[in-house]
């Protein structure tokens, strides 16, 4: 027996609860993984996991054993990680962001970061949804906006800047709201996966201004509020990003230059733990250093929207 191999495949299941997911994550078989951990508890003398036939659940005893095999799991990996070869970044990095921001910001930066680290595999995981990222085994996540979670580090790497966005024709046909109060008369676009909802948050100078506004259209993904802006339905509250240079054409107007939206952080999530691999500080770093001069996801240039 391997008990390196099986503490492996033990801390795996307990973090996913499930004998066939970490089968094939390590591309094995669920009976190999079950024999391993049978194996340990037989060494072990001691049950870790209560099995039926549909679920599984640690015991007293196997959560003390668990805690301790992932210190010993880090600290192979670090002792592994400063020497030789392996202190250059590489192995398999799986990276979780939302859809939009992954497609239109992260994307463009991929061919160089895997140029630069070409030990590297990088597994791109998207989705608006937040995910477990111990039970999808995700080295890293990019999130953006204020979420509170203890057991995960977060680590600011950039900034979202928004703007209140409609296209031309449908000012045209409408009128521009001269302040966020005259929203209200207006058919406004929400993304319901904003944390506030339909009350669209503004800034002027040391003041908050909050208003709820309402409309005909909403939806969970923020390619669908793009289209519906570009389209003409209404008003939405939006990442610069999300239109980039189209705000400089004819097409679409950003209104209510006095109010800026509240801006919205960017952060770099991953586990905790006292090591933190090559292949994850890197990656932060590079988006971080790529962030810094895109006007887009920072304050460099305060780059300018008539």
């Amino acid at each position: 027996m391997d008990r390196i191999d099986c503490m492996k495949s033990f801390v795996r299941t307990v973090e996913t609860n499930s004998f066939s997911a970490v089968a094939r994550e390590m591309n094995t078989t669920q009976p190999t993984i079950s024999k391993q951990i049978a194996a340990l508890e037989e060494y072990l003398d001691v049950q870790l996991l209560v099995r039926s036939t549909r679920s599984l659940s640690v015991t007293e005893e196997g959560q003390r054993f668990y805690e301790h095999c992932q210190r010993i799991l880090e600290a192979i990996a670090e002792a592994e990680a400063s020497v030789g070869k392996r202190q250059k970044p590489f192995g398999v990095l799986k990276v979780n962001c939302p859809v939009s921001f992954g497609q239109l910001v992260i994307m463009p930066l991929l061919k160089a970061f895997l140029e630069r680290y070409p030990d590297i595999k990088l597994d791109l995981m998207m989705t608006d949804q937040f995910i477990d990222l111990v039970e999808e085994a995700v080295d890293v996540a990019i999130r953006i906006g204020n979420v509170q979670d203890t057991s995960l580090i977060y680590q600011q790497i950039g900034i979202t800047r928004r703007v209140t966005i409609g296209a031309t024709a449908y000012f045209d046909s409408s009128g521009e709201p001269l302040s966020p109060q005259d929203l209200i008369h207006h058919n406004c676009i929400v993304y319901t996966r904003l944390a506030t909802g339909n009350e669209w948050h503004f800034q002027r100078k040391e003041q908050t201004i909050k208003v709820k506004v309402s409309g005909n259209f909403q939806a969970n993904n923020s390619t669908a509020v793009r289209e519906a802006v570009l389209s003409g339905v209404g008003i939405a509250v939006s990442p610069i990003w999300l239109f980039g240079d189209a705000v400089n054409t004819d097409a679409v107007k950003v209104v209510l230059n006095d109010y800026q939206p509240t801006p919205l952080p960017i952060y770099a999530v991953y586990r905790r733990g006292r090591f933190i691999p090559a292949k994850v500080r890197c990656f932060i770093d590079f988006l971080a250093s790529e962030f810094q001069i895109d006007p887009w996801v920072s304050n460099y240039g305060q780059r300018q929207t008539t």
